[in-house]
């Protein structure tokens, strides 16, 4: 165990002293604007999990009216509302994103 300390604490030491080599003066490489890319997968993001959202809308609204055909309307009304709601988010972030990236 004594060793094996020894040797992590000598690399340790070798390392802290190569970290001036890699200081060395120079011009700064341009930064990177990832707020694209960000956007990017954030458009992703929301609208796979609007996708998979609207699925479980219209597979339980698919089912309830299975059950009971007599509540149809009252079930295509709550149906088209929540895919609206759920639509509705996808276009917000749609619009925080150009927002954002323009």
């Amino acid at each position: 165990m004594r060793k094996l300390t020894i040797v992590i604490f000598a690399l340790l030491a070798i390392m802290m002293m190569t970290m001036p080599a890699y200081a060395q003066g120079g011009t700064a490489p341009a930064p990177v604007n990832l707020v694209p890319i960000a956007a990017g997968f954030g458009i992703a993001i929301a609208a796979g999990l609007a996708g998979l959202g609207q699925g479980r809308v219209g597979a339980a609204a698919c089912e309830a009216m299975a059950r009971n055909p007599a509540a149809r309307p009252a079930i295509q009304v709550a149906l088209i509302l929540g895919l609206a709601f759920i639509e509705s988010l996808v276009l917000f972030t749609l619009v925080i994103i150009f927002a954002k990236v323009g």
